[in-house]
């Protein structure tokens, strides 16, 4: 279904979610008993109940967010200095709280658990942007190293995402007003994308982590083999068999890192690789695991500006070679139960 128009977003879906959650939250103990009825008549540990509480938690974060944001608005002047520095700070002060909300509920309801091994993103040189390249695997992975940046590394995030997340009206207002770009999927758009990715790139100040996904979507074994026939497609058989030799993530598409690079070139590269949803591929999958009982281990690699190749094909053969580095990681901590 294509994205409606801003002005319709803003008319229709951010209100709605917001009477939604007045109507979900007066009327929750109705739902409260038929979820508790249905529980005992559900395999698992009260899945329905769990599921209740997980949707009203996420819609009443979303309105709650979504009224925030009307606050700053209104602050700003109607919008009239929403994007300056200081509006700019207050909305990712905002993001990070809200995150931290949202974090705190996921690890009681659904026993999740966060470590973070390896260098962190100041740890090579604080006070100097990063660039950060990091997998896509598993539901809410972007959430949780976007709560990493803002909120244990007080990092200030640029991101590239899938323009269909502007349908949760919460992330469609509040990442509207920061540095982000939404890039619709497809090869018709890749080369306004890559022109779009090098802008926002573009400027990077200290505090700043650009982030980008380079696979372009959520690993499934299904889209690993269409990124290895993209491949063969294009002529490109050596980049073919090394994707194939990675079993565990989507081969990376360069054009993104190469422009943000070109933009940035005094930026460090951060790649981050995690394990422990990554097996969770449909909404069946989700549904069996509730509640998760998951440890979700991140790995940090730091990589100073000076470390970077400077040519297009050595750049393009070096995010590879660190793709298949966390590919190898990924299968270490996956044997080992994480």
């Amino acid at each position: 279904m294509p994205l409606p128009p801003r002005w319709l977003r803003r008319l229709l879906l951010a209100p709605g979610v917001v009477l939604l959650a007045f109507l979900v939250v007066t009327t929750l103990p109705a739902w409260a008993f038929l979820a508790a009825a249905a529980s005992p008549l559900v395999p698992g540990r009260l899945r329905p109940l769990r599921l209740l509480w997980i949707a009203t938690v996420y819609l009443v974060w979303d309105a709650v967010a979504l009224l925030a944001l009307l606050g700053l608005w209104i602050g700003s002047g109607f919008g009239w200095r929403v994007r300056s520095p200081a509006f700019q700070r207050a909305h990712y002060v905002l993001a990070g709280a809200f995150l931290r909300v949202l974090f705190w509920q996921a690890r009681w309801t659904l026993r999740l658990s966060i470590d973070v091994v390896g260098t962190d993103p100041d740890t090579a040189m604080p006070g100097r942007p990063e660039l950060v390249l990091s997998r896509h695997a598993g539901p809410g992975d972007s959430f949780i190293l976007i709560h990493a940046l803002v909120n244990w590394f007080a990092r200030e995030p640029r991101i590239v995402l899938k323009d269909a997340l502007q349908w949760d009206p919460a992330i469609d207002v509040l990442l509207n007003r920061l540095p982000t770009r939404f890039i619709a999927p497809g090869p018709d758009g890749r080369g306004s994308a890559i022109e779009q990715i090098g802008h926002l790139a573009t400027g990077l100040d200290d505090d700043d982590a650009f982030v980008i996904f380079p696979e372009g979507g959520n690993f499934t074994p299904r889209r690993r083999l269409r990124a290895i026939s993209r491949l063969r497609a294009r002529g490109l058989e050596r980049m073919a068999l090394r994707a194939e030799r990675m079993r565990h993530v989507l081969a990376p598409q360069p054009g993104g890192m190469l422009a943000a690079l070109d933009a940035a070139p005094d930026a460090g590269v951060i790649f981050v690789a995690h394990t422990g949803l990554d097996q969770l591929l449909t909404v069946a999958d989700i549904w069996r695991e509730l509640p998760m009982d998951k440890r979700i281990v991140m790995r940090f690699w730091s990589v100073p500006p000076e470390e970077i190749p400077t040519g297009r094909q050595e750049r393009i053969d070096w995010l590879f070679d660190w793709w298949k580095q966390i590919d190898d990681w990924i299968a270490t901590n996956r044997d080992d139960g994480a």
